[in-house]
């Protein structure tokens, strides 16, 4: 089991600390780290999961790379040697875990697509026949296939807070109807071209959280893209509507913190080695999977 990274430490810089990102301001660009931290229910776990790191910035570059022709994004390069000092300095912290991007204004929503009915989408559909008012069909079924990916955005929760499912009025009323539409068409148009990828590496891609950003009065994709922090991956080979699905995530944490009746607004906790080391192997085999490749750690 290797070393896990918690928290950067860069000379005379200072990082704003996220959930499990670490981020450098430099003038108009941002250096982004993946650390390996983790959180369930919102709250960060004391130790993290090795590898994640690396996992979650590996994927987001092969996904930006997958996509290059179909939307512009914001990474520069993920190659420690181009950064600029001192971060090129710190290849032990950074390498395979961090990204230099152009700095946008974020918007404030996110948006989600769904594919699936899974998660909270489920939880209201029982209640109401729909996701984010969206009206589907009666009779579905528990993680069953949507006629058509759906577009339900939400709120940008602080750190500790839940995000809030809102209409598609809603995020117009946010970031305005032009810059709405655009984004929930783009986020509809890469989810579905990144669904049939998934599909040919054996995934299913039930949904995802995109990001975007504002830069030179043009709308670009940021953060990360399509990792199992921000989507729910199922084996197609598993898979079976009417139940909860296997997915490529940290259900093993989240499975074992309800198994302890875990305070979900408390402090974090150490988490048992075997929960660490399932999670870790659960990280890799989703990027050997999606991407092809054997994972490696950079030298």
């Amino acid at each position: 089991m290797t070393q896990t990274v918690l928290q950067t430490d860069i000379s005379q810089y200072s990082a704003k600390h996220g959930k499990v990102r670490d981020i450098y301001e430099l003038d108009d660009k941002l250096l982004i780290v993946a650390t390996d931290r983790i959180s369930a229910f919102d709250v960060i776990m004391t130790n993290g999961i090795p590898y994640k790191g690396i996992v979650l910035t590996q994927i987001s570059k092969f996904w930006f790379d997958f996509l290059q022709s179909d939307v512009e994004h914001h990474l520069i390069t993920d190659d420690v040697k181009s950064f600029p000092p001192p971060f090129c300095d710190y290849r032990d912290q950074l390498t395979g875990r961090s990204m230099l991007v152009k700095k946008s204004q974020v918007l404030p929503i996110e948006c989600v697509v769904r594919g699936y009915l899974a998660g909270s989408g489920w939880k209201e559909y029982r209640d109401n026949q729909t996701v984010c008012g969206v009206k589907l069909p009666a009779g579905l079924k528990q993680c069953q296939k949507l006629p058509e990916p759906i577009f339900t955005p939400a709120t940008k929760a602080e750190l500790g807070r839940h995000d809030e499912n809102i209409s598609f009025e809603k995020s117009a009323e946010i970031i305005g109807r032009e810059a709405a539409t655009y984004v929930r068409d783009k986020s509809i148009e890469i989810f579905k071209k990144s669904t049939d990828y998934a599909e040919s590496r054996g995934l299913i891609l039930s949904d995802t959280k995109f990001e975007w950003g504002l830069l030179n009065d043009k709308i670009i994709l940021i953060d990360e893209v399509l990792t199992p922090d921000s989507s729910r991956f199922w084996p197609a080979d598993k898979y079976e509507a009417g139940r909860d699905q296997e997915s490529f995530d940290k259900q093993f944490v989240r499975n074992y913190l309800e198994s302890i009746n875990f305070d979900k607004s408390g402090q974090g906790i150490t988490l048992p080695d075997d929960i660490v080391e399932k999670t870790s192997a659960k990280y890799i085999e989703a990027y050997e999977k999606l991407t092809g490749k054997k994972f490696k750690l950079a030298s």
